[in-house]
């Protein structure tokens, strides 16, 4: 439904999915992806982000932390497609504490840094504010 251009019915049939299986990780990140790209709804995603992520963190707890956790094997895809979700809304809502958690310990699950989410400590950090001056002496243009 969704490719299908028809992202109501996939919602409606994402939350039945669940109705009947709420662990399903995948669900929960397609209905938080669906919240923000259809209503921009950034705490209803981070609910369903943070649902699947912390179904995840059960998992894991369960098997004693196994590490690493490698973010390409297809078992992993969806836990941490839910935590890049989960950062991502709580950097949204000023919540950048709390997203730093996330992104630390997905980091620490998969040093190996296939999805490059290392990079996003600098923009959590500085709150969205510019990290270096490019104009230090006023110039529109940089002359010859």
């Amino acid at each position: 439904m969704i490719a299908a251009g028809e992202p109501d019915v996939a919602i409606d049939e994402l939350r039945w999915l669940l109705e009947g299986c709420s662990d399903m990780i995948e669900a929960h990140v397609l209905l938080g992806q669906l919240a923000v790209e259809v209503d921009g709804d950034v705490p209803l995603a981070r609910g369903h982000f943070g649902f699947g992520y912390q179904l995840g963190e059960k998992a894991f707890r369960q098997a004693k932390h196994p590490t690493p956790v490698p973010a390409l094997h297809p078992a992993n895809r969806f836990f941490f497609e839910a935590g890049r979700g989960l950062v991502w809304c709580l950097h949204q809502l000023q919540k950048s504490k709390k997203a730093s958690d996330v992104l630390r310990h997905l980091l620490q699950l998969d040093p190996t840094e296939p999805l490059r989410l290392a990079a996003w400590y600098d923009e959590l950090g500085t709150g969205g504010q510019q990290i270096v001056e490019i104009n230090l002496l006023g110039n529109d243009k940089p002359s010859a």
